[in-house]
Parts: C-alpha cells; structure tokens; sequence
C-alpha cells in the first residue's frame, strides 16, 4: 500500500456515537516522498550511533537504568502524573502522601519496562507480552479495576466525559482482537519489505488507534517503540525513549496522530516520528558521552581517599542505578558497618559528588546531583 494512496478506516455509526474502525496494516507500504527516504537515512544513522556506545561503554547496564527512571517519569507525565525523577528514585516512606500515587504509578512503569525487556531475551514481541506488561502497570493504581493485563471488552473513549463529547471513539471492542493479532503478524512478516523504523512508526499509531486497553495505552503503546526495536536487533539496550520528545511536542504530536485517521495522512506521521528517533538517539548519544565524562571526574576525584578507594569506587558504581541514597542503603548495599558508610558520605559530600536533599535530621537522603541533571535537560 502506497502512503499516498492510504485510507486510514472508516467512521462506524454505533448506538449515539460513530467509533473509527481503522484498516489492517500487515502489508506493504511504499511511498513516493523523498523526504521519507532522507529523514530514515537520518534516524537510521542516530540510531546506530547511539547503540554503538551502548556497546562499547563499560558497565552500561549502571547507567541503563536510569534511562528507564527518566522513560518512566516522563511518559507518566503525559498522562497527567507529577512526580519529579529524583523522587521516582527515592523510597515510598519519603513521599508525601498526596503525591504517593503518582509515584506508585512511576514505580509501575519502572518494573514494567524491566519486566518486558526482561522478557525479549527468551521471547519475541507479541500481544501476550504487551498484555503481562500492562498488568505490572496497573497493579494497585488508578485504574486497577481497568481490566489489566487484558485487552478491553466495553468501548473506550479519547478526550471528553464520555462517547457523546469525546474527541476521538477507537473501534468497536469487538474487533479489538482481530487488529492486535493483525499488528502483531506485522511485526514479525519476514515476507514483507518495509524497514523497521518505518514499522515501528506504522505499530505506533496503529496501537494507539486501536486503544486496546482501557486504561494505560499511552504508556504501553510508547513503550512499544523500545521493546520493537530491541526484538529486531536495532538496540542491544533499552537506551531510546520517544517519551521526552513527544512530551515536549505533545500538541504536535497529537495532531500527527489524529491527521492519519481524519486526513490519511500517513506521511506526516512518519516523518513526525522519524524525526524524533534522529533528535532522541543524538540526544542519548550526547547524554552517554557526558556520563563518560563525569565518570571519569569522580573515579580521579576519589583517588584521594586512600585505603577507603575501594569502598568508594563501589558507592561510585552504586550511585549510577541509585542517584538518590540514604546511609541505611549504603550499609546494606556494599556490605559495609554504619561508620564506614557515614565515612563514605562525609567523602562524597566534602568531593561534592553527593548533596543532601531533605534537610532534616534524620531519614537524610544524599543525590548525585551531578549525574541527575544530565537527565532533566
């Protein structure tokens, strides 16, 4: 099918309410525009440079872990969540109560993506996986009485109080299964010629259009784009999240969505969306070299220590996939007496690796505030 030519669905009249029935996408796709080719060239190369240092940085897995915090906190945010990443780092016990579901939320997201990625090392993508990792999403938060880890039954809605006001009405429930099954046989048809980013921009939307959930398809369908890419061996590690730039063209980024469904307009999303994997992959790239950097800093600052280096340079290791600490967590993590800790603290502060951020006198939290930031910019 030639993008050019594409008609997106059909607009069914229900009981009140017409949802959009949207056409199957297992197939070809060709286009003509020349601007595709280049901004694929683009993203192509972005992607492949940013994986190139996920292979060749020592102990990645330290620093991949916090791409998933930054992923988690913003992809929440677009759903309306306001927990700030150091405080998606931090225990639930130091959260204040009114904001301790959106930090339950956060944390969701957090063990869901591990979960998935978890799973792509023995399992390929598939509607099953999708289903586990929406039930780890909404375990205990709003929205746990949704039908988790199960694709929806009652018609949903986009927008608006309810089907008579909403801005956009996804399919019928009723053919819920038949379009997931039919996307998922598009991520896995070796019979077919299209390039993978070009899919995983076609599964974006089509996901997104078919709302299989009830609640939640904002995150599980943004968290496709990773796990696709993971499947098919363009990422070796979950280091590309779309998240951050659609957040911050999130009215743009809606509009490119709802133009394939009202207008066919397939060219301008996957342009859209190819856009954001060359600016996301250059960022993470940028965003890996200063890590190097910093880590290289802090490895020579604490040579000054001594005999407590060691120590020191497994606290450095910790604080890579725990940026937010308490003393408690140092003892318990390098195995270390509760003097030796407070020793271990006195040194980072003094080194100025690690600030306090609670201000109180007990239950203190240190960050390595240094190494956060380079994920809020």
């Amino acid at each position: 099918m030639k993008f050019e030519t594409f008609q997106a669905g059909v607009w069914k009249q229900r009981y009140r309410y017409k949802s959009f029935e949207p056409v199957l996408v297992n197939h070809d796709w060709l286009w003509e525009d020349p601007g595709i080719n280049a901004l694929l060239e683009s993203a192509t190369r972005a992607l492949g440079e940013l994986n190139a240092f996920s292979l060749i940085i020592p102990d990645i897995d330290l620093f991949i872990q916090m791409h998933v915090v930054k992923e988690a906190q913003t992809s929440s945010r677009i759903e309306g969540t306001q927990t700030a990443i150091d405080e998606a780092l931090m225990p639930e016990e130091q959260i204040l109560p009114e904001k301790r579901d959106d930090w339950r939320e956060v944390r969701n997201y957090i063990n869901a993506v591990n979960a998935a990625v978890g799973e792509l090392t023995h399992l390929p993508l598939s509607n099953r996986m999708l289903k586990q990792t929406h039930a780890i999403l909404m375990s205990g938060v709003r929205g746990e009485h949704k039908q988790p880890g199960e694709f929806r039954n009652s018609q949903n809605w986009i927008g608006g109080s309810s089907v008579i006001d909403a801005v956009f009405i996804p399919p019928h429930q009723d053919g819920v299964n038949e379009l997931m099954s039919d996307l998922e046989k598009f991520w896995h048809n070796d019979g077919i010629l299209v390039p993978h980013l070009v899919r995983a921009a076609i599964s974006h939307y089509q996901f997104e259009t078919i709302h299989p959930f009830l609640d939640g398809n904002g995150r599980i369908g943004r968290l496709l784009i990773p796990l696709y890419l993971i499947s098919h061996g363009l990422l070796a590690k979950p280091s590309l999240y779309l998240s951050d730039f659609f957040e911050r063209n999130r009215a743009a980024y809606y509009d490119a969505l709802m133009r394939v469904r009202v207008a066919n307009d397939m060219i301008h999303w996957v342009r859209f969306f190819l856009n954001g994997v060359a600016e996301t992959a250059t960022k993470g790239r940028e965003v890996f070299r200063r890590i190097l950097l910093l880590r290289s800093e802090a490895e020579h600052a604490i040579l000054e220590l001594g005999k407590r280096t060691p120590n020191a340079r497994q606290l450095l290791n910790l604080l890579y996939r725990r940026p937010v600490i308490s003393a408690g967590d140092i003892e318990g993590e390098l195995g270390v007496t509760a003097p030796t800790a407070n020793a271990l603290l006195r040194d980072f502060l003094r080194l100025g690796i690690l600030v306090e951020i609670t201000g109180q006198r007990r239950s203190r939290l240190y960050a390595f505030d240094r190494y956060l930031l380079l994920f809020v910019v």
